[in-house]
Formats: structure tokens, C-alpha cells, sequence
């Protein structure tokens, strides 16, 4: 076989889709933010598009507890937690997300996709005879999990409890089984009807398995996400985040009861032989999380914004896709085209924006996702919708192709 010929041909398709993904190369400058300095363009640039939501990677807060714990603990780790890799700092980082979510534990993981992998893999892989029944839309991360778990799996529709029930109901009443859905659907920016799904499993003998991941530090009165704002936090078997968004550090956790916790500590590849995260990362993340469950603040300026963002975009009467939630997606429908946009965006106006094209989403449905934030000002905000309504009527029928 001709391996780099292999290689090549398939990248030359993604570039004739318009799929190929091209890094954008941006210098974050501290306590700029949302501005950055893009090395392709040579100059600054406004970022609209990142995932961290409320700003917090250049809190000084968080900026003055990573400096004290590269000062005083060292830059790495020192391996996996079970041989050298576990600091005091790991062990604060898990109690205050266990109390964040009112859970007797919780497990911190390099990454919000490493927890979930590794956690359902494990749990479909230990569990004897478990069914793994999956929203239709979730995360890469989980559908990876669950594949590799090689339970059983099935599929219910996208945020449909009764499509869920029909899924339960098809299987043996004493059978194990654990549902897994999301509360933020970080491309549609849908939210799933978390008690209604817990209701049901419940009623089928099922556990539940919460991804919060791109709702925690944003919503609820302490930044516990979704389960929180709805009042059903104690509902879900496992609730999973990331340490990575909103609390603007890096890693992924679980919380739960002591048992699940500890069976995945001492069970999980994933986890047993990962070096763990550097305790300057943790001690970032920690100050994160204390500083949001007593900061409204953050919370109540990045909703704000994120209204204003949506209503002037539809009254430019841009194609603002329907969102309950922080994501304001904004529908091309054509990856070629999505990528011209993205373009113009940067090079006429410095406006970063990544075109988010299949597989990430369906095909058909390609879209800019809009993430505003606390630190985007009403003149951004200007920019932005000034930006749209140049460059869209430009590309209406633009291919890379022709260009």
C-alpha cells in the first residue's frame, strides 16, 4: 500500500469539501481579552468564538493562584496520581467540586473528553450485561466512551423523553442499563429536559449520566450548570464537567457518590496510568470554581451580553438559529461557504470567527458559533454585526473553488 499517497488523498478531499481545519494561531495577550494577536494576519484581532465563556483564563485570581503554586510546587506533576502525581492541590480541587455539585466525591481528569471516554468505557466494560442508551447528539467524547466500552448500546432522539422510554422499556426489566445525555448542546445550544430524563430512568431501574460540560460556572447560583438552575442536581447517578470553559484552566471531573468515584479511581485506564494535571493548572481551576460560587457578577454580564448579541443579529435579520442557551449559532448550511465567511470575517475586519463544518455538525447545517462574553463591549458587539453584514451578502453564493 502506498501509505503517504493514502494520506494525501484524503486530505485533498477534505480541502475540496471545505472541511480541512486550519488553526488559527493567536496569541492570547493577557488581560486583553477578547482581543488577541492572530501570526497569520500580523495583528490583533477579536475573538468571537471561545470556549472560554466568562473570560476567567485571565482573571487575576486565577493568574495569581497558578503563579503561587509554579513558585512554590514546581511545574509538573510528577506522574500518574497513583505513583507520584497526587498534591494536596488535586485533593482541595475534588472536595470543591464535590460540594459544587453536592456530591459526597468527585475525580479530576487532564481532560472534560478523557473523563468521559474513560468513565463510560469503564462502566459499560465492568458493569455485567449493561445498556448503554445515548442521546442521539451527544458529545464525540461519550460516543467514543461508549464504543469502546463495547456494551450494548442504544440510541434515543435528541432531548426526547418519551423516544427514551421506548428505549427503556425494550429491555429486561433486571437488566443494567445507564443513560447518558448532555444539559448544553454546545453546537445547537439546545437544553436537555435533564428531570424529565431522570424520571424515566428512574422508573426503568437506569442510571443517569449528566455532561455539564459546557454549563458549569455559567449557570445555577453557584455555577453548578444546568442541574442546578433546574433544581434537580442530586437526580444524576454521575454529573461530569470540565475544568476547561468556564472556569478557564484546563481538565475534566466527575462527581457522585464515594462508591462510583472510587470504582473509577481504582478501575479506569484511562485515569490509573494518565499523568495528572500540573498542580499550578489545578490550583487555577480551584480558584476558579471558589471565585464563581460566590461571583454573580461574571454570570449576570455574559447573559446580558449574550441577549444583546441575538437580538441584534436578528434585527440585521441574520439566520440566528433557535438557542436556549449561551451559543448563538448562526446557520451558513454550506461548508464552502461557511469557510468564506470565516475568512472575510478575518481578513476585512479582524473578526475570528471558526467555521464549524460536518462532522462536527450535520452537513447541511454549517454555522458560525457565536460565544459572547462578559469582556465584549457594545462596540464589539457594533463591529460584529457590521462585520456580518458585509461579508454575508458578499458570499451568498461563494465557493472556495471560485475564488
Amino acid at each position: 500500500m502506498d501509505y503517504e499517497s493514502f494520506f494525501k488523498q484524503r486530505l485533498d478531499q477534505l480541502h475540496a469539501e471545505g472541511r480541512y481545519r486550519v488553526f488559527a494561531n493567536l496569541e492570547r495577550r493577557c488581560g486583553f481579552f477578547p482581543r488577541a494577536y492572530n501570526h497569520r494576519v500580523r495583528g490583533e484581532v477579536t475573538v468571537w468564538c471561545s470556549n472560554d465563556y466568562l473570560g476567567m483564563g485571565q482573571h487575576p485570581v486565577v493568574l495569581d493562584a497558578m503563579i503561587d503554586a509554579v513558585r512554590t510546587l514546581g511545574a509538573g506533576s510528577g506522574g500518574t496520581r497513583n505513583i507520584s502525581g497526587t498534591t494536596y492541590i488535586h485533593v482541595l480541587l475534588e472536595r470543591e467540586l464535590a460540594d459544587l455539585h453536592q456530591r459526597e466525591a468527585a475525580l479530576v481528569f487532564t481532560s472534560g473528553y478523557a473523563a468521559n471516554e474513560t468513565v463510560l468505557s469503564t462502566l459499560g466494560r465492568s458493569i455485567p450485561g449493561i445498556a448503554m442508551v445515548s442521546d442521539a447528539r451527544n458529545h464525540a467524547s461519550m460516543i467514543a466512551g461508549i464504543r469502546n466500552s463495547r456494551a450494548e448500546k442504544h440510541i434515543f432522539r435528541h432531548n426526547d423523553p418519551k423516544d427514551l422510554e421506548r428505549a427503556l422499556a425494550g429491555l429486561p426489566a433486571e437488566r443494567a442499563k445507564l443513560v447518558c445525555f448532555e444539559s448544553v448542546y454546545s453546537m445547537d445550544g439546545d437544553i436537555g429536559p435533564i428531570g424529565e430524563l431522570c424520571d424515566i430512568a428512574d422508573r426503568y431501574g437506569a442510571m443517569t449520566y449528566l455532561d455539564e460540560v459546557h454549563a458549569v460556572g455559567i449557570y445555577g447560583h453557584r455555577g453548578g450548570g444546568i442541574a442546578e438552575r433546574d433544581g434537580v442536581q442530586h437526580r444524576p447517578t454521575v454529573i461530569q464537567g470540565t475544568l476547561g470553559k468556564a472556569f478557564g484552566a484546563m481538565g475534566g471531573y466527575i462527581a457522585g457518590s464515594v462508591a462510583v468515584v472510587d470504582f473509577i479511581r481504582s478501575h479506569a485506564p484511562g485515569f490509573i496510568f494518565t499523568t495528572s494535571l500540573p498542580p499550578a493548572v489545578a490550583a487555577g481551576a480551584l480558584a476558579a470554581v471558589r471565585h464563581l460560587k460566590h461571583s454573580q457578577a461574571e454570570r449576570d454580564r455574559h447573559q446580558e451580553r449574550v441577549t444583546t448579541v441575538r437580538e441584534r443579529l436578528l434585527a440585521a435579520g441574520l439566520p440566528v438559529m433557535p438557542s436556549q442557551s449561551h451559543i448563538v449559532p448562526v446557520l451558513v448550511g454550506d461548508p464552502l461557504r461557511c469557510s468564506a465567511i470565516s475568512e472575510a470575517l478575518l481578513l476585512r475586519h479582524r473578526i475570528y470567527v471558526q467555521p464549524i463544518n460536518y462532522p462536527t455538525v450535520p452537513r447541511g447545517t454549517e454555522r458560525l458559533r457565536l460565544t459572547p462574553s462578559p469582556m465584549h463591549s457594545d462596540g464589539d458587539i457594533d463591529a460584529l454585526v457590521d462585520a456580518l453584514g458585509d461579508v454575508w451578502p458578499r458570499h451568498r453564493e461563494f465557493t472556495l473553488a471560485a475564488a
